[in-house]
């Protein structure tokens, strides 16, 4: 029954967000960030927490005030990705800037290949979209959804943009290599372990774990690894790139630490310029001490 009623509301929201009016359609989702931030449930706690050690600096509003435009961030990236099949090419390119994009179309020109790894930040779908557009297709990675149903739609979602979407499993991993091998553009999003067997970091100097999927496919093929920060805009999204350095060392093992917490350092850098756009309602630090509390004001 839970299964059914989450996938009666986001095909809901699908097609009213999608019928809309687009000014309404935000507002809309703004409101709707609003009244879960009210509400103060597990998600929001969980988002105040990991706000909270990216900002320690803040005050218990200030702090608030912080998580109330990261959940209509959120949101806007929901509103987003139900309205994006909709947009142009030109649409999805004029709304779309960025640094260093020399970083990724360079060994694309080139016929290299490149890995890309993003934290949960601003929309990657956005991002992802745009190069599709500029007839680059992307390879991806989505953890399965249930219902099946639902995974489904956002499978076909992706595709309609262009996007190759692998289910995690076991078998992703030796199809990513193969695609890398392929000199392709691989996209992941990397700054949460769903695998249970991803590598401790430190991350805004707390331990975290981090998948080593990138680091990995860089070490493994030798395409090369940049790492992506999305952030929001007045009319869009930002895209910034930056170089990850993959390390030598003695062994695998100790290169694709060195490498995962180059990313997690280069992730921490972006996210504390642009913690607003940063959409982690998970746990993704693990020392013990770590619980979620309300906020006292």
């Amino acid at each position: 029954m839970r299964n059914r009623i989450t996938l009666a509301l986001y095909l809901t929201g699908w097609w009213v967000v999608r019928n809309l009016p687009e000014k309404r359609a935000y507002r809309l989702f703004s409101s709707i960030g609003d009244f879960i931030t009210r509400r103060d449930g597990v998600n929001v706690r969980r988002l105040r927490t990991n706000l909270e050690r990216v900002k320690p600096e803040l005050d218990a509003k200030q702090l608030q005030e912080l998580v109330e435009r990261a959940m209509r961030s959120y949101m806007r990236y929901w509103c987003d990705t139900f309205r994006i099949q909709k947009w142009s090419h030109s649409r999805i390119q004029a709304t779309v800037t960025t640094t260093n994009e020399h970083l990724l179309l360079d060994p694309m020109k080139e016929g290299r290949g490149v890995v890309v790894a993003l934290p949960h930040s601003g929309n990657w779908d956005h991002a992802g979209a745009y190069f599709c557009s500029l007839g680059i297709p992307l390879v991806t990675v989505a953890e399965r959804l249930k219902p099946e149903a639902l995974f489904q739609k956002f499978l076909r979602h992706r595709e309609a943009m262009g996007f190759e979407v692998l289910s995690l499993d076991s078998r992703s991993f030796a199809t990513l290599v193969k695609r890398a091998r392929e000199k392709r553009l691989i996209a992941l999003v990397a700054d949460r372990d769903l695998s249970q067997s991803g590598i401790d970091v430190s991350f805004f100097g707390f331990p975290a774990r981090m998948p080593a999927g990138p680091a990995l496919l860089a070490l493994r093929t030798g395409i090369p690894l940049i790492t992506a920060h999305v952030w929001y805009t007045a009319t869009g999204i930002h895209i910034d790139f930056h170089p990850v350095e993959v390390a030598v060392a003695d062994t695998e093992a100790e290169a694709i630490a060195l490498t995962v917490q180059r990313t997690a350092d280069l992730f921490a850098r972006g996210i504390a310029e642009h913690p607003d756009d940063w959409h982690m309602l998970q746990r993704i630090w693990i020392d013990g001490d770590f619980v979620d509390r309300k906020d006292v004001t």
